[in-house]
């Protein structure tokens, strides 16, 4: 069914969305929009930045130190 629509279709379903709530409406709406995919990304790379650090942690030097060889 979405196969069928073409630009006329998709430029006539713009023009009806357009007058039926307002510039300002649909402006406003993409600001959103655009804020949640800010968050989105944001929290994509906090969560990765955090994994990093874990793995990091976990992958420390486990070199024994001075004192430590000195008590064996």
């Amino acid at each position: 069914m979405l196969n069928n629509i073409g630009l006329p279709g998709l430029l006539l379903i713009a023009v009806v969305v357009l007058v039926l709530f307002g510039r300002g409406k649909i402006s406003s709406l993409m600001g959103e929009v655009g804020k949640g995919i800010t968050a989105f990304k944001k929290g994509v790379s906090d969560g990765s930045k955090e994994i990093d650090d874990e793995q990091a942690e976990s992958a420390r030097d486990v070199t024994p130190s001075e004192t430590e060889k000195d008590k064996v």
